[in-house]
């Protein structure tokens, strides 16, 4: 059952949650950040983030879990402050959320809450600005933020915020979480880590040359639940990882094949299935709230 406030004023928009199709780490820039290469692939499944206008600027958010993240590091709170600073919106919001992306799973489900605020207010304070300068102010919250404001698989370089739209085939996945949180600066600091992967084409993608993540080995050495869930998988496909975190996926063409798989997987595992999105859900909402209607859990 929905935890999600009824009442008048309440809008609910979508917070898809990504894959990452390949991950590759390339050097280091002079910035001190890691570049990379990667895939990121949407997915018709995420969290869904519930806003209310208030008239009194004040930011507020509520409901379960909201008071054990400081609001320093909430970043649906820091979305919503970062949009009203640039803006100068005297209007503030009430802001609650229905997580279902596990944290620290490479999912990329805060930044897709950030990008969810980002977008939705931009709507109901009635701001105009455009996707470019969302992404800006995004980026500014998290490297993957931007590709979630855009709504559009990519090929992703930089950080991951430089991005190329990606037409992808349609896939179903099927996605394992070993319910380990995986922090994404101390798998930087592994010293086996690959951090100067040859740089890949898009064609190479296309072609199925790079398929690899270079967390992989790190997170199913240092992991057992990691090990544990790949060697599960591996009976009904190629298992890979998403981002820096713990998820493991395996991709199916089509539904009945990925819950075929599901079906032939031994009890116990927390696996669920996902469709790839063509765009991002969030951009559907957009639409439905320009027309007229406020979009709803």
């Amino acid at each position: 059952m929905s935890a999600l406030p009824e009442g008048e004023g309440w809008s609910y928009w979508p917070a898809p949650a990504k894959l990452n199709l390949f991950l590759h780490i390339t050097g280091r820039r002079a910035d001190g950040y890691h570049a990379l290469q990667t895939v990121f692939r949407l997915l018709d499944w995420g969290d869904t983030v519930g806003l209310r206008v208030r008239a009194d600027r004040q930011i507020v958010r509520s409901g379960h879990g909201a008071a054990d993240v400081p609001e320093h590091d909430d970043l649906l709170i820091r979305a919503s402050k970062c949009l009203q600073k640039a803006s100068n919106c005297s209007n503030g919001v009430d802001i609650v959320i229905e997580k279902r992306i596990p944290m620290g799973g490479g999912l990329g489900g805060g930044s897709s809450d950030a990008a969810t605020v980002l977008v939705a207010l931009n709507q109901l304070w009635g701001l105009d600005f455009d996707a470019e300068r969302l992404a800006t102010l995004g980026l500014r919250l998290g490297a993957d933020v931007p590709v979630f404001v855009r709504g559009r698989n990519a090929w992703a370089e930089g950080i991951g915020e430089q991005l190329v739209p990606l037409d992808l085939p349609p896939a179903w996945y099927l996605l394992a979480s070993p319910g380990v949180h995986a922090a994404t600066a101390g798998l930087f600091q592994e010293p086996d880590l690959t951090r100067d992967a040859a740089p890949a084409t898009i064609s190479d993608f296309v072609n199925g040359a790079v398929l690899d993540n270079a967390f992989e080995p790190v997170l199913r050495r240092r992991e057992p639940a990691v090990e544990a869930v790949f060697a599960a998988l591996a009976c009904i496909g190629k298992p890979r990882l998403t981002g820096s975190g713990s998820v493991c996926f395996v991709e199916f063409a089509d539904r009945g094949s990925a819950e075929a798989a599901l079906a032939a997987l031994p009890p116990g595992l927390d696996v669920w299935l996902a469709r790839g999105a063509e765009r991002s859900p969030l951009l559907d909402a957009v639409e439905v709230f320009t027309v007229g209607a406020s979009p709803s859990g």
